[in-house]
């Protein structure tokens, strides 16, 4: 089965070939016969009830480094696609959105991985409080003073951007610091928008996972090991990956939230657990396919081309 298959994502040129989700994916499609086009999401247009975009016929080369090469430009209509693949990292923003309410005008007739209805209404950190009990406490406000009384209940917080990704602009917070009036007069001040705090976790030195889910089911785990003194072991902000396996816990919990993704259209998910909590749930752009990859030997990119060809037939 031949695909036509386009990707929403960030310029080519800009992804790193050594952990890159998307290059994955790209590598694997092409392998399978499958026509690859690449564009951004603010290229998209609609007019006449047509949702077009300019679009680059993209092959990859096999170079490791320079592992794509791109054809002359051409205007595609999605509604001939067989797939679209948003890939772009965050930002959350109005242009992320906007993307999303194109394409769910042809997701009735094209396979749009992820779903593009669900990432509008469920960012990575709102979506787990449709599984309440498996996080930790938690607050979401927009303003200083519900913080300061979360800190003052639980005296060791982390506090984050509620749209954010990548691990920016993450700090912890204790009671009794003196820099904590100069942090959140700086987040509330540099941010128009709300901002997440939970308790802090002591399990991020040993106990952070990355679990991805293809079509619902567990196909890796990697541990997330943070830099020496940070808390944060995001692989985007130096956190180094290693072999983990899930607790039952964690496994009740990837069971509990593959389901609801098989359900929903959600093909390629990323979970993130601090011991026996979740605290994020990453659809708009997983990654950790390169680290699960290396760990362990296996072609999670694999899996998910046979997932997304079993949904188009």
């Amino acid at each position: 089965m031949s695909l036509r298959v386009a990707i929403q994502m960030d310029p080519p040129a800009r992804l790193n070939p050594a952990g890159d989700s998307t290059i994955i994916l790209a590598q694997e499609a092409a392998a399978r016969g499958h026509t690859l086009y690449y564009y951004e999401p603010h290229w998209l247009t609609c007019t006449a009830g047509n949702i077009t975009t300019i679009a680059y016929p993209l092959s990859c080369t096999g170079d490791p480094v320079d592992w794509f090469h791109l054809g002359d430009a051409e205007t595609l209509n999605l509604a001939d696609m067989h797939v679209v693949l948003m890939r772009q990292d965050p930002p959350y923003d109005m242009r992320y959105l906007s993307a999303t309410y194109l394409l769910e005008q042809v997701s009735d007739h094209v396979l749009v991985v992820n779903n593009p209805t669900v990432v509008r209404n469920l960012p990575e950190k709102i979506f787990p409080l449709h599984f309440a009990e498996y996080m930790p406490e938690t607050l979401i406000a927009s303003s200083k003073e519900p913080v300061y009384a979360f800190l003052k209940e639980h005296g060791d917080i982390v506090i984050k951007p509620l749209y954010g990704f990548g691990g920016h602009d993450v700090f912890r917070l204790r009671e009794g610091a003196d820099n904590i009036d100069a942090i959140l007069e700086t987040l509330f001040t540099a941010n128009h928008e709300p901002f997440m705090a939970q308790r802090f976790l002591p399990e991020v030195d040993s106990g952070d996972r990355r679990i991805i889910l293809i079509d619902g089911k567990v196909e890796g785990v990697s541990g997330r090991i943070p830099a020496a003194g940070e808390i944060r072991a995001n692989f985007r902000v130096g956190g180094s990956a290693a072999k983990a396996e899930l607790t039952p816990r964690q496994q009740e919990i990837c069971d509990k939230v593959g389901a609801y993704c098989r359900e929903h259209g959600l093909l390629f998910v990323g979970l993130d657990v601090i011991g026996d909590y979740l605290t994020e749930i990453n659809i708009t752009s997983p990654t950790g396919l390169r680290a699960v990859k290396d760990l362990y030997g296996v072609t999670p990119e694999k899996r998910f081309w046979d997932a997304v060809e079993a949904r188009v037939a």
